[in-house]
């Protein structure tokens, strides 16, 4: 095993953890940060060393990056939603990601490849490119911390000297989850027939091992100050996900959700909203959602990371009947 140490924030959660497994396998040593030091069931079997640390205690962290050379950021606030989203999503990663690159600077971590997302796209012009600059629609808290960060990330590369790879995953779904994600919730949900309407509102299904694979490749030779698309180049609309997982599985009599025009959606939404207030719950669609995504493809130009990353992902079908496949037998209740 090389005497390099290779550091993943946020080692329990679903990308952080199938990249450790993935380094482990190529031989590295791996330290990983987690916030609860208690809960080592992600790790059990894996010969990588856990601290406790949080991205936004900067004193945490500092013992976390002692001797450590390659920094992959994996850690982050990945939720859509929250009661306040401009302290708890916004703040958190800006916050986040400024402490990630200060204690690298002071450590003197040489690599660092940061996790960012295809929220920071521009969606105007499609399929997204890199090429096209940021997302210009600031209506969500998440994707304006998505958007910010990625930019903060190249600021704080380039000032500290730090070779700083960008990736920018897509819905990230499949095996070794130990916590339900936002994207695997969504193929549950699929799966137990709980989309009883098509919201116009595509998605773009990637493997996880498949994303863990492009940050490996990422560190290796992916180039300084450059941002890279891990996704698949087309979108699924929800149709076609459940009409997938009724071929797979003819025994659950799935029903393929109608398309519902925006305007009355748009009121179902109202109302979701409103009972949110008073829940304090996550509502299941929102009117600003509409706005940027009703309709839109969700298609990505990944001939870059296909390039310069080898990046090879799974067709979006094998990537979501493994998926099904997964969450039916680990997961469903």
């Amino acid at each position: 095993m090389s005497n390099e140490i290779s550091l993943v924030t946020g080692g329990n959660g679903h990308l952080g953890n199938n990249l450790i497994r993935l380094l482990l396998s190529e031989n590295k040593k791996v330290r990983t940060t987690v916030r609860d030091i208690h809960k080592k069931e992600p790790f059990k079997g894996l010969d990588c060393e856990i601290v406790e640390a949080d991205i936004t205690d900067k004193s945490s962290l500092k013992k976390a990056f002692v001797g450590v050379t390659n920094v992959y950021a994996v850690a982050a606030n990945f939720n859509m939603w929250a009661i306040n989203p401009k302290v708890e999503i916004y703040d958190t990663n800006l916050e986040g990601t400024q402490n990630v690159f200060d204690i690298a600077k002071e450590s003197g971590v040489q690599n660092i490849v940061y996790v960012s997302s295809v929220a920071s796209l521009d969606f105007t012009i499609l399929p997204a490119n890199v090429n096209n600059g940021y997302n210009k629609d600031r209506r969500n808290w998440y994707y304006n911390s998505k958007n910010d960060s990625d930019k903060l990330a190249l600021e704080l590369g380039e000032k500290y000297g730090i070779r700083t790879v960008l990736v920018l995953p897509s819905a990230m779904i499949g095996s070794e989850a130990f916590k339900l994600s936002y994207s695997n919730n969504l193929v549950l949900q699929v799966l137990k027939g709980k989309v009883p309407v098509d919201t116009g509102i595509t998605l773009n299904w990637v493997d996880v091992k498949d994303v863990a694979q492009g940050l490996y490749n990422a560190m290796l030779k992916g180039r300084n100050g450059e941002r890279y698309i891990l996704s698949n180049e087309k979108h699924t609309t929800l149709q076609e996900s459940v009409k997938i997982a009724s071929n797979l599985y003819p025994e659950l009599n799935l029903k393929v959700p109608h398309k519902l025009p925006k305007w009355l959606l748009y009121i179902i939404a109202s109302l979701m909203e409103f009972s949110s207030k008073i829940t304090k719950k996550e509502p299941l669609l929102q009117r600003h959602y509409l706005d940027m995504f009703y309709g839109l493809k969700q298609d990505y130009d990944i001939s870059k990371s296909r390039k310069e990353l080898d990046f090879n992902p799974k067709p979006p079908k094998i990537v979501f009947e493994n998926a099904l496949e997964y969450l039916k037998n680990d997961w469903e209740k």
